[in-house]
């Protein structure tokens, strides 16, 4: 096949004349879509680290799931929306689901945490199959979807201050100012100023040369030592099928988790599906061409993921970097899959990157990375605006929602607040009947999980 008959069949497979666009546009776009998301590559392994699970297969399995999900929504959408393992999924599976019970976690095996994912990842089929995700959606009241978004941010976010050092366990309260002094403060507010202007500066790929530029001063001061570019991490196995579902069938709240990780990553791939494709304009009438397709690669996606070893998979907002540069069709989430796919070869670079660092008394702290969840925080902040505040029956549960998730350091405990507070105002208010018996429903399930679980 010559170079121009190629050209004519991606244009033709990926119709990208027709949405206004070029094969060489569309290769950038996914370039610049994989930049501004490839944070993720360095930040999940981090993360599920901490649940005991070896962070070089964590990364194969992210760049495996990512690849497989984004190829699928290339493929059979057509969309430029790429997918990875979600910030706020994998917060849940690290700290809520296998956290342990006296911080508010669950006390899971990372194992029985894959299993609750794959579970959750096909109820995720059957309701794209089904149409079932619309019908869920109208059931969730708008102030708890904003409110969701906002309380997981500041979980991000606080854990990001922690990761840096600028806070601390502190006696007598919850949490104190860190020690400003420190190489790793120093390193995180370093990284966190030039995440910061750059994002001002509307960069698109604004975190990860942040992360980056962090990296270089860790190395240049002696912090990390520079250990290669290529080279494939010691295990890329160790958490491929290794999802436990006899022991997550034993436990109690198997009901309470799979139903959370089914709702944030509902709201999280049909907001991003929304925005990129509004700001894309490959909306009709606002209704998505192909959703059926899209919300299918998000689900497989989710399965993959927990069968792999990492958390579930969503669609990523940051696909709207490629968008701006130019993205239209699946050809630019072709490009971004590929370079996903062969990222595990780095293997060496991104642990330079992304690795810890010792600081003493069995604490380890990540400086290159705290300063990107900080960001992402902020990003999650943006909805706080939507939320009614001078309606106090949507306000009450909203902030209830939104200080619960970072003071517990659970998601499912912030959501739990928020539906019953919910659906008490709301019935003795007289307004029972303006709230979708859905939401009453999930209330008496987070209520009755409360007195008899």
């Amino acid at each position: 096949m010559t170079e121009t008959t190629l050209i004519h069949w991606l244009q033709r497979t990926f119709e990208i004349e027709e949405r206004g666009s070029s094969v060489r546009t569309e290769l950038l776009a996914g370039l610049t879509t994989y930049m501004a998301m490839s944070y993720i590559l360095l930040v999940n392994p981090a993360i599920l680290s901490v649940t005991g699970m070896d962070q070089g297969a964590v990364l194969a399995a992210t760049c495996f799931a990512s690849a497989f999900a984004t190829l699928w929504m290339a493929v059979h959408a057509n969309y430029p929306v790429a997918l990875a393992p979600g910030m706020g999924q994998n917060f849940f599976f690290a700290f809520t689901i296998c956290g342990p019970v006296t911080a508010g976690g669950y006390g899971y095996g990372w194992e029985q945490a894959l299993a609750a994912v794959v579970i959750a990842g096909g109820l995720f089929v059957l309701a794209s199959i089904w149409k079932l995700r619309t019908r869920l959606i109208e059931s969730i009241p708008d102030h708890l979807k904003k409110s969701m978004a906002v309380g997981i941010g500041l979980l991000i976010a606080i854990v990001g201050l922690r990761w840096g050092g600028i806070v601390a366990a502190a006696p007598g309260i919850h949490i104190g100012l860190g020690d400003l002094g420190s190489k790793a403060a120093l390193l995180t507010l370093f990284g966190l100023t030039v995440t910061s202007i750059l994002t001002v500066l509307r960069i698109d790929a604004a975190i990860v040369v942040g992360i980056l530029a962090s990296a270089i001063v860790a190395m240049i001061t002696g912090l990390t030592e520079f250990q290669g570019v290529f080279g494939l991490p010691d295990s890329l196995t160790a958490g491929l099928f290794a999802a436990d579902f006899k022991g997550l069938f034993e436990q109690q709240d198997i009901l309470a988790i799979v139903f959370v990780i089914l709702f944030v990553d509902l709201f999280d791939t049909v907001g991003t599906l929304i925005g990129v494709s509004e700001r894309a304009g490959l909306s009709v009438d606002g209704q998505l061409p192909r959703s059926r397709e899209a919300f299918l690669a998000d689900a497989a996606g989710s399965v993959v993921s927990g069968l792999a070893g990492t958390s579930t998979v969503t669609s990523y907002v940051e696909s709207a970097a490629g968008v701006q540069a130019g993205g239209r069709t699946g050809l630019a989430s072709v490009a971004t899959a590929f370079l996903l796919a062969i990222s595990v070869f780095f293997y060496p670079l991104l642990r330079v990157v992304g690795g810890g660092l010792d600081v003493g008394d069995g604490v380890t702290l990540y400086p290159t990375l705290a300063p990107a969840l900080i960001l992402v925080g902020v990003f999650m902040m943006a909805s706080v605006g939507d939320i009614k505040w001078s309606e106090p029956h949507q306000a009450i549960p909203a902030f209830l929602t939104i200080i619960m998730m970072p003071l517990t350091t659970s998601i499912t405990e912030g959501i739990a607040f928020g539906f019953i507070s919910t659906s008490v105002l709301y019935l003795m208010s007289g307004r029972g009947r303006e709230l979708h018996w859905g939401a009453h429903l999930v209330a008496g399930f987070f209520l009755a999980r409360f007195v008899w679980f």
